[in-house]
């Protein structure tokens, strides 16, 4: 922080004592780190747009997964490119309630999806449960994926 606040400093300096070679050298590179920006925010939009076009479905169904993952996850991939990796968090709710009664802890499992899913496949898994709070059941709960991570072929 302290070496920021220097650079920072010298380059008042420098703008202030020699404006006529600072300036010029000085507004290349507001100009580069302004499309440095713009490029991360593309990129960061991009993603967003594509990670909602999964179309991801949690349901508690125990009867036709084993008994240690009783969490059905179905996947669609409604992009048009392939979904390279793809991670998650299980959140559970009550019905009409909006209080997440998993436990995030560093124990819980971690979700991943498959590791390439090409355009229009869909693909379903048996998952683990996450740890739930006490004294809620997973057969009275509804689960939704949330804090999807994802990258997808260029």
């Amino acid at each position: 922080m302290i070496i920021g606040a220097l650079l920072i400093l010298t380059w008042l300096v420098l703008l202030l004592r020699y404006p006529a070679k600072a300036l010029p050298i000085s507004l290349s590179a507001i100009f580069g780190l302004g499309l440095v920006a713009l490029w991360v925010v593309w990129q960061d939009s991009r993603e967003t747009r594509q990670l909602a076009h999964l179309d991801l479905r949690l349901s508690y169904a125990p009867d036709s997964c084993p008994a240690d993952r009783p969490l059905r996850v179905q996947m669609k991939n409604g992009n048009d490119v392939p979904l390279q990796t793809l991670h998650w968090r299980v959140a559970a709710y009550a019905p009409g309630d909006s209080v997440n009664l998993s436990e995030n802890t560093y124990s819980a499992p971690r979700y991943r999806g498959p590791g390439d899913l090409q355009p229009g496949a869909e693909w379903s898994d048996c998952l683990p449960l996450p740890p739930l709070r006490s004294g809620y059941r997973a057969q009275s709960l509804e689960f939704r994926a949330e804090h999807l991570q994802g990258s997808f072929a260029n």
